[in-house]
């Protein structure tokens, strides 16, 4: 299972090529997960009621992980990992927590956080 990132998802949304398309396929076979806290930023910078709507759909539409416990689990991955001393915040680490949890993947334009993604 792949995790987009906010920074996937404003390319796909945009139709910026080749994001669009590899996030189309992925979506298509049901390969995306949703994770909150990715729409929740996403939402929070929507310019109009419509783009919320297509946002909710598409919320709506994902498979989801259970995030019980995942901040918390976050935290302490970031502790461990030393995280926040190389740049990478915690929603970034929920990403790295929500993947590990699920057996998948970030997939991010951020290099910082595709370098921890890596490791």
């Amino acid at each position: 299972m792949t995790i987009a990132d906010t920074s996937i998802w404003v390319e796909f949304l945009r139709n910026r090529e080749p994001v669009h398309a590899q996030l189309k396929s992925l979506l298509e076979r049901g390969e995306v997960l949703g994770v909150e806290c990715v729409f929740g930023e996403l939402i929070a910078g929507a310019r109009s009621g419509r783009e919320t709507a297509v946002l909710e759909e598409y919320w709506k539409s994902l498979p989801k992980l259970d995030e019980s416990g995942l901040w918390i689990e976050a935290g302490k991955l970031s502790a461990f990992r030393r995280l926040h001393a190389r740049g990478i915040g915690l929603i970034d680490a929920v990403l790295l927590a929500a993947a590990a949890r699920a057996g998948g993947v970030v997939w991010t334009l951020d290099r910082k956080l595709a370098e921890a993604s890596r490791r």
